[in-house]
């Protein structure tokens, strides 16, 4: 589905991916592991268009991502949940949805009231705006949001940061019926049991490379891979 070789990106003279290779496959949940400023949101960031890549591919459905416009990569069906949320603040529940509600399938999965079926407490909040929300609803509106592009590649950055301990099992249990769904999914996030749970394989960043890649039995089996790359 998705296939990542050699990827590098910079910021303007500052290079900050140096060698990512990682692939996500139909109806596989994928993690982007690493400690802060390890260059994950970077990956993201190019992956989608964001920032542009100075080598390396990324190919989605044999389509080269390299040089796409983020609107178009969107369109190809990479669907993003950026790291804080970047809910619209000022509209409501219901027009933030609306905002993103795209159709490239004759029969789409997702519109409002599948979000609403699959969020109950959004549609409990449809008339509210987005600041006013908590921050777990704000998260649930953030996937809410990717989801109503209909992607077939979803993308969660930072995907608890910042809940409590309750909020991001909810989150965890969403993504969980997501996958159970069929849903590809690639993930940053820090909290690595809940992951090990979830995920499928895992790819851990150091310094703008990928330095280990492995199924979730492997790395819960080694240790010594987490307290080397991940432990703070």
């Amino acid at each position: 589905m998705l296939s990542v070789e050699h990827l590098q990106a910079a910021y303007g003279p500052a290079q900050v991916l140096f060698d990512i290779s990682l692939r996500v496959g139909a109806g596989e949940v994928v993690t982007l592991l690493g400690r802060n400023g390890m260059g994950k949101t970077t990956t993201i960031r190019t992956i989608m268009g964001l920032l542009p890549a100075c080598g390396g591919t990324a190919v989605f459905e044999g389509l080269s991502l390299i040089g796409l416009p983020s609107y178009r990569i969107a369109q190809a069906g990479l669907g993003l949940v950026p790291e804080g949320r970047q809910i619209f603040a000022s509209l409501s529940v219901e027009e933030n949805l609306i905002a993103t509600a795209a159709s490239r399938f004759a029969r789409p999965r997702w519109t409002r009231e599948c979000v609403y079926d699959f969020f109950p407490p959004l549609a409990e909040r449809r008339r509210h705006m987005g600041h006013e929300l908590s921050g777990g609803e704000q998260q649930m509106l953030a996937i809410g949001r990717a989801l109503m592009t209909n992607p077939k590649l979803l993308i969660l950055d930072e995907a608890t940061e910042g809940l409590a301990p309750l909020l991001r099992l909810g989150i965890w249990q969403c993504l969980a019926r997501l996958k159970a769904e069929g849903q590809a999914i690639l993930v940053v996030d820090k909290h690595l049991g809940a992951l090990l749970k979830l995920a499928d394989r895992h790819a851990i960043i150091e310094k703008g490379q990928v330095v280990w890649t492995g199924t979730s039995a492997a790395l819960a089996a080694e240790p010594t891979i987490a307290q080397r790359y991940l432990q703070v």
